[in-house]
């Protein structure tokens, strides 16, 4: 099961992480976003204890989509350092998902 990130934990889990991030900005109403929803769940066990992997409800924390001017869902953030390292929009394949991670595991 991946992560829940918000607004009040995103420094603390992504920002502070010592593992990379892949962070999944969406929302309950868009229809990529439930289709990349199986896949960023199965990548949170692919890569457990090597990356972090979860998601974030851009209807109920506005504050870091805006601070990272998400314009359009779903936008998949790769955080390492605190720093953003990839940035990919829209419904992504789980292989090249996988393959972007492992470049900074």
């Amino acid at each position: 099961m991946s992560l829940a990130f918000t607004d009040s934990n995103f420094e603390n889990e992504v920002l502070n992480s010592d593992v990379p991030v892949l962070v999944d900005f969406y929302a309950d109403w868009c229809g990529p976003c439930k289709m990349m929803s199986p896949v960023i769940d199965e990548l949170a066990q692919d890569f457990e204890g090597k990356a972090k992997v979860g998601k974030l409800n851009v209807d109920q924390n506005g504050t870091i989509a805006q601070k990272y001017k998400v314009m359009s869902i779903p936008t998949l953030l790769l955080i390492k350092n605190g720093e953003v390292v990839d940035t990919m929009v829209g419904a992504i394949p789980k292989q090249q998902l996988e393959e972007k991670i492992n470049a900074h595991v």
